[in-house]
């Protein structure tokens, strides 16, 4: 099995019913196909979409409705269009229950880097540091490493996303846990 599929399934196992979720770009929207059945969460995308569902049939997407990488998305019964003020109104004000983000490097610490790329030419981190400091529970689901370096460092190299550590780590080798009153203690859980 791929390792990015194996990384969707577990991160699908951590989401409960009825929660938002934020689905980053990348590997994160692959987790929307491997929900558990009989869970309902609520995919949220800071373009403005609450209530994301599958990928529509070929010819009938909307530029109005797409995931956060750009792809057409569909809606589910129920679910809104907002503006982007509402959207990040929803994800700073804490509304979220989870954000699943990929990740460049997590510390130590519990601190992400995932915006900067080496050598490439980026706008800005985008929605990730509000998504990574308002969110309840930040998720990154990543591979462990990339072109045999480890992600998972002892200081993080590149420019942090956020002062914020997140919760939870899951790469196709383990699932990594920040306990909630230990900020130096980490844990391993099975994949």
């Amino acid at each position: 099995m791929d390792d990015k599929v194996i990384i969707a399934k577990r991160v699908a196992q951590e989401l409960r019913d009825g929660e938002l979720v934020n689905l980053g770009i990348g590997l994160p929207t692959m987790v929307s196909q491997y929900l558990l059945p009989g869970v309902t969460v609520y995919l949220q995308t800071e373009n403005g979409l609450v209530g994301m569902g599958p990928a529509p049939e070929s010819g009938m997407g909307s530029p109005m409705n797409v995931d956060a990488g750009g792809r057409f998305a569909g809606a589910i019964p129920g679910a809104a269009s907002i503006d982007s003020c509402v959207s990040f109104g929803l994800i700073r004000g804490g509304h979220l229950d989870v954000t699943v983000l990929g990740g460049l490097e997590v510390d130590e610490q519990g601190q992400l880097a995932n915006w900067m790329v080496p050598g490439k030419m980026v706008p800005g981190m985008g929605g990730a540091m509000d998504l990574v400091t308002g969110a309840k529970r930040v998720i990154v689901a990543m591979t462990h490493t990339a072109k045999g370096r480890s992600k998972i460092v002892r200081k993080c190299t590149l420019p942090l996303t956020s002062i914020r550590r997140v919760n939870l780590i899951v790469t196709e080798m383990a699932v990594i846990e920040r306990p909630k009153t230990d900020w130096f203690s980490w844990k391993s859980r099975r994949v």
